[in-house]
């Protein structure tokens, strides 16, 4: 591939993802309320905290809040023309069930969308990204209940009314199928994973999809122009053997994730998963009003992509990859990153056709990345990370890209994940690493917060010049 043979097209989005709890540190500045991430000081490794601890990295950040002009800088020397970040929710809304927003909160962000637009920057903003304000998780066990909705549409329409003139794209909910894995993390629910009805928590998703489709019907009713869409973990799942079993255990497994599109999508819940919830013994609760707001569909799907798995009906060979909330069985023929993720850069080409081919909806990649443990060293007497190793990864996943642009998938652009070094979200590690730009913070808290371009920070602007004709493959 060279620079006159790219498959991109013009005006193809380039750029990067950060989220609001795990880079903006200043969790008691500027008004703003706990979250449940302030009470999650080892992110899914241990259950939460009765309040914020010393030991929680995702309090400081990487210090975003008083940072975010020279980072946004950084952003636009690599050429982004993109970046997607999110809003904390109770920076806007510190309880979360205030009938006020917070004035200072939203001062931030206008900050935030003003360098952005002074450097010509699209923002594409998360709605909510892992943190429910904690006061609706201790009082309402997150979306458990039905409140939360009428909630999230008062923040939601908050954010229309404010930004809308300034962000064209928006998404819903971050990851919104890892609720079945990551209760907590995900649906704000207080509820320990162990204990929690399978009712309780099919309808706490219920309640989810019904928001985001509402937060869909708000955004065509207060700003026309806006794209709304869903974000979803892609995870493309093969058989381990062909036997006709593992190929059904495959397809029972592509449901599950696969759901949560075709209601977005499609306006309506598939057959297939009213079929699991009678075979469970769950009946929702789904009023009309309900049905109706679902058939609000979103504009494109967004997701997050870094690894795939297998699947098998041999429980005695269903074990759980490092790492991996999603579930799944390790693919021998497949290396892993530090994490136990293991890489597929073809994964992401199939799961792109799959996705476009089920939805026709345009699709965006709002993750993809390497979590490493970068060394710091010196090159020429200037701090950097040789990192090769996320060059390669990265290359070779939007070579991949490539190839599904050429089958015809429509892709509105690619941002990065942690395109700046930030606080693990699984983790809750600085040690993880995935930026191109390296910050000075260790897993003990220590660190001066300086920021540094890795070697990938060079190669990434290139790729970005090129439109993708400087990649190799």
């Amino acid at each position: 591939m060279t620079s006159t043979d790219t498959p991109y097209p013009p005006g193809f989005l380039w750029g990067g993802a950060t989220a609001a709890n795990q880079v903006e540190g200043a969790y008691d500045e500027g008004g703003k309320g706990l979250s449940i991430q302030d009470v999650m000081p080892r992110g899914l490794m241990a259950p939460p905290t009765d309040g914020p601890t010393p030991d929680n990295l995702k309090l400081a950040g990487i210090d975003f809040y008083h940072r975010y002009a020279d980072d946004i800088a950084l952003f636009a020397e690599m050429g982004f023309g993109v970046y997607r970040f999110s809003i904390a929710w109770s920076r806007i809304f510190p309880r979360g069930d205030e009938a006020e927003p917070n004035e200072e909160g939203l001062a931030f962000y206008d900050r935030v969308l003003d360098e952005c637009e002074k450097h010509g920057i699209e923002p594409l903003v998360t709605i909510s990204h892992y943190e429910t304000p904690l006061h609706l998780a201790q009082t309402l066990d997150g979306w458990v209940s039905r409140e939360m909705v009428d909630h999230y549409a008062r923040y939601a329409r908050t954010l229309f009314e404010r930004y809308g003139s300034r962000v064209r794209y928006w998404l819903t909910f971050n990851e919104i199928n890892s609720v079945l894995h990551a209760p907590l993390l995900s649906g704000g629910i207080l509820t320990p994973k162990d204990q929690l009805a399978p009712t309780d928590l099919y309808q706490a998703i219920h309640h989810e999809l019904v928001a985001s489709a509402l937060a869909t019907k708000i955004a065509r009713e207060v700003a026309p122009d806006a794209q709304i869409g869903c974000m979803l973990i892609a995870m493309p799942t093969y058989p381990m053997t062909p036997a006709p079993a593992d190929a059904l255990a495959v397809m029972h497994a592509d449901h599950l994730n696969l759901a949560f599109g075709d209601v977005h999508c499609r306006g309506e819940y598939p057959g297939y998963l009213l079929r699991h919830l009678r075979e469970i013994g769950v009946e929702l609760d789904i009023t009309d009003e309900d049905r109706a707001t679902l058939r609000h569909t979103v504009d494109f799907v967004s997701f997050s992509y870094y690894m795939s798995v297998c699947e098998t009906a041999d429980p005695e060979l269903r074990q759980a990859g490092a790492g991996n909330i999603m579930g799944g069985v390790p693919n021998p023929t497949l290396p892993a990153s530090e994490w136990g993720w293991q890489i597929d850069p073809v994964g992401l080409r199939v799961v792109m056709n799959q996705f476009w081919d089920r939805w026709r909806k345009p699709l965006f990649i709002v993750e993809n990345g390497l979590g490493a443990k970068d060394e710091l060293v010196e090159v020429d007497g200037v701090p950097t990370v040789v990192d090769d190793y996320r060059i390669a990864y990265l290359n070779d996943h939007l070579v991949q890209v490539g190839e599904a642009l050429r089958d015809g998938v429509e892709v509105l652009g690619y941002t990065t994940w942690g395109c700046i070094d930030c606080v693990s979200a699984s983790t809750a590690q600085m040690s993880k690493r995935y930026g191109f730009v390296y910050v000075d913070r260790h897993d003990d808290g220590s660190g001066t917060l300086a920021r540094h371009r890795k070697k990938s920070f060079g190669w990434y602007r290139e790729v970005i010049r090129t439109n993708g004709g400087s990649l190799v493959g």
